[in-house]
């Protein structure tokens, strides 16, 4: 499965108001806190791919992603399970894997034409807003979707930001 995926920074307090006036469906409130691990024998950081542990309201998800397919978005392969996450923390650091990170933070979510809006207060690196699609194919199209959706909000490509929360996160300290 293909995440095609766009961020932005943005007030959310604007955006809410725009999102409800459009319909959008609000689905709740999530509070993540994500461990991010290094492999022992390769840094992620440099061949583009993050593994990282998701604990939300009690129940955590390992999360696989690869490369970045292109250069205006996020789009990348995902790959994610349900686990256990002190085990598999655990089973990660005893095979040599790394802690390279945290990220905290407070994810609102909606939903609108096939697309999922996440309004991300992250901790220390302030507000953005997510949108992505899970899709098999035509990452071309589903891209120009979201652009044509962030567009009603005042953000265009140019502000698309590929890098992730953690790199952001790391950048600040």
């Amino acid at each position: 499965m293909l995440e095609i995926e766009v961020k932005a920074r943005a007030d959310h307090l604007q955006v809410k108001e725009q999102l409800s006036a459009m319909g959008a469906v609000f689905a709740g409130i999530q509070h993540h806190c994500d461990t991010y691990f290094n492999a022992p024998d390769r840094d992620f950081a440099k061949t583009d791919e993050a593994l990282r542990i998701r604990s939300v309201d009690g129940r955590s998800v390992m999360t696989y992603k690869g490369k970045k397919l292109d250069t205006l978005s996020k789009t990348r392969e995902e790959f994610e399970t349900p686990i256990d996450g002190g085990i598999t923390r655990n089973i990660l650091l005893a095979l040599g894997f790394r802690e390279s990170g945290n990220v905290k933070k407070t994810r609102e979510v909606y939903r609108y034409k096939g697309m999922i809006i996440c309004l991300d207060k992250v901790e220390g690196i302030g507000e953005f807003m997510e949108v992505e699609i899970g899709a098999e194919s035509d990452i071309e199209g589903h891209r120009k979707q979201i652009f044509s959706f962030l567009e009603k909000f005042g953000i265009g490509e140019e502000d698309s930001i590929r890098t992730s929360y953690l790199e952001m996160v790391l950048d600040k300290k």
